[in-house]
């Protein structure tokens, strides 16, 4: 029970702003506690006044009287039970906004660290759990503590003595939860997290579905679905066999209870101590106090099973971001696009080796400044320090001059434009994929950024124009395409420094040929750093630096270092029998299936 109140605790300021609501919700409980209380004892005074008389004199009276409370209690209830529901949708709506804004926030390496669909998991089914315990879980709660303490009371009222020895086995309820809460806690988190597992492995699936069917991995995808599936079947089936047992152990209870009222009850009808009317209406409140106690032991077990949900939603919301903005963030200022690395180092969390040793470079507008270097040489890292995914271990970036530590996150990626390796396509219109450049941008805006990505033609082309609805993995387009929709929308976002992390990998040569001339005037004018193993343009940049295992190893323009006959000679006319010895990277097979 600490785990739970500890998750309540951390939870519980998310009902800010609707706890007034959470009040008038109560207030609706006990009103309608209240009408079942008066309920049952006007049904006592029908049953002894008028039925056991034959009076339809003394019938009109309570009858009258009951269905007034009967109408009042049902307003009541309908209107708390409505409010309840908006409120608790209210709090998975500011709890899933919660955690998916901290996500967002995330570094790259903690995703790869987590399946999506686990993810996914904790952001749907683990944030209704949350809500099950921190609202749903507090009314659940107050209307049943409510209840028992009325009907327990009119139960007294009618025959203390009787209700005393009947309430002997109510501690039954609340010790069976106290032992099954366990067992269903352990279930649930098992069931949670095989749920997150089955999504994983479905969308993997999916999202690679061409290399299951190309390499006859069928079999295998269905294994894998098979394994998390059995997994989860049998949390499942555990949690439903404690709760079951539960279940049917309070039934038992319940049925003895009600034996031993009869019981008793008929004893002291013998005995004129107590008309048919009390005997029936001290049933009644058993009855219906019995359901409000069992319900107080099943919210136990229904909290054992959120703080399951918590504790994962609990290690996203852990999870530190990899940089903030600054306490004392610089004011906005008209960028020029001055870019430099200053003695920069960088190793990724986890890792055993520094990415970048020791890194300088400098470039400034206009300029082109390529850098290259074999896979794994850690190119690609200067485009996650440029635009501010990690922090330099040492040494420091500036943009004009500015270290970028102190510029302030949203305005760094306003000015610095990333065309990322994978090419990023958003499930929507093609007008909405090359506009996300620069909200707001007007459709004139949008198209002549396509006429400068010579993509404005094919668009054109499609059966709905730029109304065309596209997805990420469509056949619609082709690789060359979707990168120039690409190209359209860094275009539009028309920012002074402009970084490009390998802009032709996957194209094919025609393709890859036929994005240059958009990249070129992409480039014109602004301060770019491309990083990439395709040299087509290496004759028009400025200068060209070559990476090696993380340190600088050559700098300068593409004639000045084929003349020198070194690292990039090397790479931009690789030896035959160099390529032959090479060994052939073997394809990491676990990366394939989860991109």
């Amino acid at each position: 029970m600490r785990e739970a109140r500890a998750a309540f605790r951390r939870f519980w300021p998310l009902t800010r702003g609707d706890r007034r609501w959470l009040w008038m919700i109560i207030a609706c409980v006990v009103v309608s506690a209240l009408a079942e209380t008066a309920a049952i004892l006007l049904f006592a005074d029908l049953t002894d006044n008028a039925l056991k008389a034959g009076s339809l004199a003394a019938f009109w009276g309570p009858a009258g009287a009951w269905l007034l409370v009967a109408a009042v209690g049902a307003f009541v209830g309908y209107l708390g039970n409505s409010l309840a529901t908006w409120t608790a949708e209210r709090f998975v709506l500011r709890l899933r906004a919660k955690v998916f804004r901290h996500v967002q926030d995330l570094p790259p390496h903690f995703f790869q660290r987590h399946r999506q669909g686990d993810l996914v998991e904790r952001l749907t089914g683990d944030v209704e759990a949350i809500e099950q315990m921190v609202v749903s879980g507090v009314v659940g709660t107050v209307a049943a503590a409510f209840s028992a303490v009325f009907y327990a009371a009119a139960a007294f009222w009618l025959r203390w003595d009787l209700a005393l020895a009947t309430f002997v086995l109510a501690p039954l309820f609340l010790f069976a939860a106290r032992r099954f809460s366990g067992r269903i806690r352990t279930a649930s988190q098992d069931e949670r997290v095989a749920d997150g597992a089955i999504t994983s492995v479905v969308e993997e699936s999916l999202g690679n579905v061409v290399l299951t069917q190309a390499y006859n991995r069928r079999r295998d995808e269905e294994q894998r679905l098979d394994v998390e599936a059995r997994a989860w079947m049998r949390a499942s089936v555990r949690g439903a066999r404690l709760s079951e047992m539960y279940a049917q152990f309070v039934e038992v209870v319940e049925t003895v209870c009600v034996l031993a009222v009869i019981g008793l009850g008929v004893w002291e009808i013998s005995a004129d101590r107590m008309t048919l009317g009390q005997l029936l209406a001290f049933a009644a409140f058993l009855g219906y106090l019995y359901p409000p106690v069992r319900n107080l032991g099943q919210l136990g077990l229904t909290l054992t099973a959120a703080t399951a949900g918590a504790e994962r939603i609990g290690e996203i919301l852990d999870a530190e971001p990899a940089v903030t903005d600054p306490a004392r963030p610089v004011g906005p200022w008209p960028v020029r696009g001055w870019v430099s690395f200053h003695n920069v180092s960088f190793r990724y969390p986890e890792s055993p080796r520094a990415s970048l040793r020791d890194v300088d470079l400098a470039a400034g507008p206009g300029e082109l400044v390529l850098v290259t270097g074999k896979s794994g040489a850690g190119k690609s890292t200067l485009s996650k320090l440029l635009t501010r995914f990690y922090d330099p271990s040492a040494g420091v970036i500036c943009l004009d001059g500015v270290p970028l530590t102190d510029v302030p996150l949203e305005f760094l990626r306003e000015n610095v434009a990333l065309l990322p390796q994978q090419t990023l396509i958003l499930n929507g219109t093609v007008r909405e994929n090359i506009g996300c450049g620069r909200p707001g941008a007007s459709d004139e805006e949008i198209e002549q950024a396509a006429r400068d990505a010579a993509a404005h033609a094919f668009v054109a082309a499609l059966p709905e124009g730029y109304d065309t609805h596209i997805a990420p993995g469509t056949a619609a387009l082709s690789g060359g395409q979707l990168q120039r929709i690409a190209i359209a929308r860094a275009m539009l976002r028309a920012a002074p420094v402009l970084v490009l992390d390998e802009p032709t990998a996957g194209l094919d040569a025609i393709a890859a040929r036929q994005v240059v001339a958009p990249l070129r005037r992409l480039m014109a004018g602004r301060t770019t750093i491309m990083i990439t193993h395709d040299l087509t343009l290496a004759p028009d940049a400025d200068r060209i630096l070559v990476v090696d295992r993380g340190r600088l190893v050559e700098a300068g323009t593409h004639a000045e270092l084929l003349a020198r006959d070194g690292a990039y000679a090397a790479l931009a006319h690789p030896l035959p029998e160099a390529i032959a010895a090479e060994p052939a990277a073997a394809p990491d097979e676990t990366m394939i299936l989860r991109w």
